[in-house]
């Protein structure tokens, strides 16, 4: 799923966003005693979603997507009552070659800790990166999503972005 070659990433060489800029983390959401009360049937919002993505680690640099402002919880849509959950989420550059693992991470993020009820829609910003088109196909294909984490190295890396940080 995730291309060969080029430098830079989880397998080491030179990183082809060396200086990003890195922004302030959103507070903590307060929780809400309804949300701690077992028999209310708690709605999944955005700022839920965002809260689940929001800490998944750059596979590049030592910084989560929200501190790159590679996710934010505007670029994030929910209806519970339709199962639907679209994320759009924006490379640091326009030739990310991380684009596909991240997309990738938070589709596997969403898709363990999410209901199965739920339909997953993880896509780059519009315009802001130039394999756009195949990246979100790949991205949108059960099937190659499936053969993606069933390898073992690709899915170590995954792992890693999604493992919290000591």
């Amino acid at each position: 799923m995730v291309g060969g070659g080029g430098g830079g990433g989880a397998g080491g060489g030179l990183l082809e966003n060396a200086n990003p800029l890195i922004y302030e983390r959103s507070g903590e959401r307060p929780v809400t005693a309804v949300e701690e009360d077992e028999q209310v049937a708690d709605s999944i919002d955005a700022r839920e979603i965002f809260d689940l993505i929001r800490s998944i680690n750059d596979p590049e640099h030592p910084l989560t997507l929200e501190e790159l402002n590679v996710v934010e919880q505007v670029r994030v849509q929910v209806s519970d009552p339709e199962s639907t959950v679209a994320v759009a989420f924006t490379p640091t550059i326009p030739h990310c070659s991380m684009a596909t693992l991240i997309g990738l991470s938070i589709k596997v993020k969403l898709l363990r800790s999410l209901p199965q009820r739920f339909k997953m829609d993880v896509h780059i910003t519009p315009g802001t990166h130039a394999s756009e088109h195949a990246v979100n196909k790949q991205l949108a294909d059960k099937e190659r999503v499936a053969a993606a984490l069933e390898n073992a190295h690709l899915l170590e890396v995954v792992n890693q972005c999604l493992s919290a940080r000591s």
